[in-house]
């Protein structure tokens, strides 16, 4: 599994000139499922968005948790995330299926929202326009194979 953890001020998703889902201050999280991935990845790849400590402290440290830090994360499904491109088109053969990728997207989720987190999303598979505000900028690079 993979995502593109970035700390934001503020982020939405527009799908069809609707926007179905917003934050505040946390996390705009871009996750990719590999054809490979289990349950096993879901709940690392929560355990470590729920830590990672990106916000900053009294001191302008980054050292808050995004529970401290009052944060809200906003995850949107990306396929894109394993693309292969040795070609110019890049192919996603290695991405997973829906019918695969989506009940761990979907854990994904459900294990953020039982450690408290208020958590939005975007639509599986749907054409989206995302937007947001980066703070820092900060941007984070998951992979579960790394953790």
């Amino acid at each position: 599994m993979r995502a593109v953890v970035t700390r934001v001020k503020n982020a939405s998703v527009l799908i069809e000139g609707r926007e179905p889902a917003a934050i505040g201050t946390g996390f705009l999280v871009l996750l990719g499922v590999h054809e490979e991935d289990t349950e096993a990845e879901a709940r690392k790849i929560a355990d470590k968005l729920c830590g990672l400590r990106v916000f900053e402290d009294e001191n302008g440290k980054m050292n808050v948790n995004p529970h401290d830090a009052g944060a809200e994360l906003l995850i949107i499904s990306q396929f894109t995330l394993f693309a292969d491109c040795h070609s110019r088109r890049p192919g996603f053969s290695h991405a997973a299926r829906p019918e695969k990728a989506i009940p761990l997207y979907e854990l994904v989720i459900a294990l953020c929202r039982e450690q408290g987190f208020t958590v939005r999303t975007g639509e599986f598979g749907a054409d989206m326009q995302v937007l947001s505000q980066n703070d820092g900028p900060v941007t984070i690079l998951l992979d579960t194979k790394e953790l």
